[in-house]
């Protein structure tokens, strides 16, 4: 059956000209709230709210200077702080975590993993007042170390997850074989499989961070002004008039940004790890 489609596609020209121009129009359908709002941030606030919207208006770098001079800079580093704080020490739990639950999996290691996974089914705002209280009586709140710890806790589940559907992939005889040759837990874990792994490491790491630097319900709640995070500073010029929609958009970018290159400069390591621990 695809062999007559792709036959029959092939063999009529006009047939192709539509597929193709179908695909641009979607792939042109789903870039253009990026494109609007990329504009829009290039605009004074009085063109920017106008309805219906104008395309023409004159060009001002007001809003993306007023960015930093509002003190988007700190928001930022908090974000950065607490994303690559938790990554990084995600990371160095969830492997050797995974590897007793993979290739060598301990005693009764489902229940482990299901007790892991567990905790992700718990609605985040019903954990909400307990940790604020935990954070309140430690005097921690409004602190980007504690808001980072507390990240570790929520992406380790699935981190763990993830890296163990990763490890299950590597053939055990690869460990065998280093075991019989001499080598060491870590040095099993950093110099055999991790090399093999890379592209699922890579791949939890990346999800790991867009989950911290997207996060949004705690760092509302248990931050204040020193450590709010650059979602806390984005949603500070939301109003119900739109009073501030042009300075809203350059904002967006700014706080997008970060997690945008960092796909696009992981994206053939977050394609090859999501395919390596695929279910097949």
């Amino acid at each position: 059956m695809p062999k007559i489609y792709q036959s029959g596609v092939k063999g009529n020209p006009l047939l192709r000209t539509l597929i193709t121009a179908f695909t641009w129009f979607i792939a042109l359908l789903f870039f253009f709230p990026v494109f609007w709002i990329t504009l829009i941030s290039f605009r004074a606030e009085k063109d920017a709210g106008t309805f219906p919207p104008t395309i023409v208006a004159p060009f001002t770098w007001d809003n993306w200077s007023s960015v930093f001079q509002k003190g988007a800079g700190q928001y930022l580093m908090n974000s950065t702080i607490a994303s690559v704080l938790s990554t990084v020490l995600v990371l160095i739990l969830a492997y050797p975590a995974a590897y007793a639950l993979s290739i060598k999996p301990i005693h009764r290691s489902k229940d482990v993993l299901s007790f892991f996974l567990s905790t992700k089914f718990l609605p985040p705002i019903a954990a909400l007042l307990p940790l604020y209280l935990i954070f309140k009586n430690l005097h921690i709140l409004d602190n980007i170390w504690a808001l980072g710890v507390l990240y570790i806790t929520m992406n380790l589940p699935l981190s763990v997850w993830m890296l163990r559907s990763f490890l299950k992939e590597i053939p055990s005889e690869l460990v065998e074989a280093a075991e019989l040759d001499g080598a060491s837990l870590s040095q099993i874990l950093l110099r055999v499989l991790a090399p093999v792994s890379l592209p699922g490491i890579a791949a939890t790491a990346l999800i790991s961070f867009i989950f911290t630097w997207n996060e949004f319900l705690m760092a509302i709640n248990l931050t204040g002004f020193h450590a709010a995070t650059a979602p806390v500073y984005l949603v500070s010029f939301i109003t119900a008039e739109g009073l501030f929609f042009a300075h809203l958009a350059a904002v967006s970018i700014v706080v997008s940004l970060p997690v945008v290159i960092a796909g696009w400069v992981a994206q053939d390591k977050l394609v090859r790890g999501l395919s390596l621990g695929a279910v097949k």
